[in-house]
């Protein structure tokens, strides 16, 4: 019997039934068969050797793709587990998923303890097992069987897994002496891991619950070539060096204090700077585009998130209510601003003609983030969010949306964000339930983001299921320097709120009309962007948005009035400068300006005093470009940087 296979490409291939994945391969090229490490097969990920009996969509995975690196990892965490197994015996496996970079498993490891002394020990174990090229299989066991087998190795974790599966959906790979409960989605063979590293051990609570027992998890991550892990482990350095609590504290942005309380950052004086630069940047574009500026309280009366949905999805989990003075009154910490905008619209009535109304806020809201959530910027308790939302009517969603992209990418553009893609999060078609609004509504808003990105020439995916329950939204997923991915920047469209809060406008026929609500964040919060922007620059920020562009760097007290002189002239001209007038030498003075990242030093001594002029080193380049030159000719430097590297909005 023959069976049709369609292609990612749309051809259909016939094949007899049962071929396998690495069949399929063969017959495109030989190169592709040798590469071919994981296959799917009608949206189940099936292994390369996996027999294939009816008509089906096949996509085969090489070590290059996504879920390829998934197979890969997932087959080395099993390769792992073996190796952690053999070398100290006694110990309970749990479970051993992919992650982005790499994998984990988490191990009750009884009476033994891991430390970074036995990584070593572990890395040659793995490429020992690997070296003997074992082939993974996947067999399907009864419940009972699976029952007996962890019963028999008295693993409780194990156990308590099974008993939470359906009988007739139990798998369970082999390789080598080492069975593992799994699912499936692995490599042909464990010859394929060339390279393995054992990246940390941590403590995790079994099933993420602090009243269970705590296990120990075990971080790796394996390549098919020791090229590949040189280059990971070169770019893990380099992220080192860029962690943005390392650069904040190095250049006196921000800081934590115990006393004021955990994932509450201070600002310092520069990073204020920086902060506020960035918040002109952005209101001055908003200005431009039609925005309005609002304030609103910190607080906000239980009632209103109760209206707007917000209490009964997060309430439990969020900062607890504020009580005053009388009886049942109860506030609570903003953990978002939309319903404060909502009542600003209601604040007065509306006609078509007055929409949209777009209103901005660098609003400060508060969430409570589990202790071993925080992280720096990036995961906070307060945070202020770049945000606003309009208004408009359904007709003029269309051009928003695309006005809420330009102002985006414009955003992007100017902070050297160059690489990013766009996800399109629409409905899940097969469950209506979990969404609020008309299919018509839905319709609208998914075409219009659909058509917006299209316009804009955005490289875009669309993603089912992943629309908000209010509505769909746009995602921009932004590539750093280092290769990773973020997300920044968020558009949505709600049909939620504007119904939950009664809002309307007066159409052109007289009848009261709900508005469209926009939800947008170029930035998404100050914080976070601000920890990916310094990860991403290494601390070598745009020169118009460096807390300070210049330090002047006298070779002894003599020259400090000269030094002062072209202060004063930097300062004329807007440029953000300092003096070093310290009793140190001209080399610790410099090495110490390379560290505070400062974009130029300009140094003075008897020939630019005498001659009116700045001998100007450049941060990073070790002198190579020094010049002297007049102080005017080093304003126009300035100026010109800065001109070329930005551009008002809407040009």
């Amino acid at each position: 019997m023959m069976i049709k296979i369609t292609l990612p490409d749309g051809s259909v291939k016939e094949f007899a039934s049962g071929s396998t994945p690495f069949d399929v391969a063969k017959s495109i090229s030989e190169g592709l068969a040798r590469n071919i490490i994981s296959a799917n097969f009608n949206g189940t990920t099936i292994e390369t050797t996996t027999p294939l009996t009816q008509d089906g969509s096949l996509i085969l995975y090489t070590w290059n793709d996504a879920e390829g690196k998934k197979a890969f990892w997932h087959s080395t965490s099993h390769v792992m587990a073996q190796a952690l197994q053999e070398l100290y015996p006694g110990i309970k496996l749990t479970i051993g998923p992919a992650i982005e970079n790499g994998f984990y498993y988490d191990v009750d490891f009884v009476n033994h303890k891991v430390s970074d002394a036995d990584f070593k020990k572990i890395e040659d174990k793995v490429l020992e097992i690997a070296r003997g090229k074992h082939d993974f299989k996947i067999r399907s066991a009864s419940k009972a069987e699976a029952l007996e087998f962890y019963k028999k190795e008295e693993n409780p974790y194990k156990v308590e897994l099974i008993e939470n599966l359906e009988d007739g959906t139990i798998t369970f790979c082999d390789h080598d002496s080492f069975t593992d409960l799994c699912r499936g989605g692995h490599i042909p063979n464990t010859g394929i891991i060339k390279a393995f590293k054992v990246l940390s051990v941590a403590g995790a609570y079994w099933r993420g619950d602090e009243k269970n027992k705590q296990l120990t998890r075990v971080y790796g991550i394996s390549f098919p070539k020791q090229k590949d892990l040189t280059e990971y482990l070169a770019l893990i350095e380099e992220a080192k060096k860029r962690d943005h609590r390392k650069l904040g504290k190095e250049l006196d942005l921000f800081t934590f204090s115990q006393k004021v309380g955990q994932g509450l950052p201070l600002w310092l004086p520069k990073g204020a700077a920086l902060r506020d630069r960035l918040e002109q940047f952005l209101r001055k574009a908003q200005k431009k585009a039609g925005y309005e500026q609002v304030v609103t309280p910190h607080i906000g009366q239980k009632e209103l998130y109760v209206t707007s949905g917000h209490y009964a999805k997060y309430g439990a989990d969020s900062f607890q209510p504020i009580h005053t003075p009388v009886e049942g009154e109860e506030f609570l910490l903003k953990p978002m601003n939309c319903p404060h905008h909502c009542e600003i619209y209601n604040a007065k009535p509306w006609s078509y003609k007055d929409l949209p109304k777009r209103f901005a806020e660098f609003g400060t809201v508060y969430r409570y983030e589990q202790s071993g959530e925080l992280h720096g910027l990036t995961r906070v308790r307060g945070f202020t969010q770049d945000d606003a939302h309009i208004f408009c009517t359904p007709d003029q969603l269309d051009e928003e949306f695309k006005k809420v992209i330009d102002l985006v990418l414009y955003v992007f553009g100017s902070l050297g964000f160059e690489n990013f893609t766009a996800q399109v999060s629409v409905r899940d078609l097969n469950n209506p339930d979990k969404y609020i609004g008309s299919v018509e509504n839905w319709e609208k808003a998914e075409q219009a983001i659909i058509n917006a990105a299209k316009d804009k020439g955005l490289n875009y995916i669309i993603e089912s299921g992943e629309a908000a329950f209010y509505g769909p939204k746009l995602d921009f997923m932004v590539k750093d320097a280092l290769g990773r991915s973020w997300q920044l920047g968020t558009i949505q469209v709600d049909y939620n709120l504007p119904e939950r809060f009664e809002l309307s406008y007066k159409g052109s026929d007289n009848e009261l009309h709900r508005p469209v609500m926009i939800h947008r964040a170029p930035f998404g919060s100050m914080e976070r962007f601000i920890a990916i922007l310094l990860e991403h620059t290494g601390g070598n920020f745009p020169l118009w948005l460096m807390p300070e562009q210049a330090i002047i760097l006298s070779l002894s007290e003599k020259y400090e009035k000269y030094a002062k002189k072209v202060l004063d002239l930097l300062e004329n001209s807007e440029i953000r400068a300092l003096i070093d007038n310290r009793n140190e030498t001209i080399g610790k003075k410099i090495r110490e300006a390379e560290v505070q990242k400062l974009p130029y030093m300009l140094i003075v001594g008897e020939e630019e005093e005498k001659n009116g002029t700045v001998s100007v080193r450049k941060h990073g380049d070790s002198g190579k470009s020094n010049q002297t030159m007049k102080v005017e000719d080093f304003i126009a430097i300035i100026n010109n940087e800065i001109k070329n590297s930005t551009k008002q909005f809407g040009e």
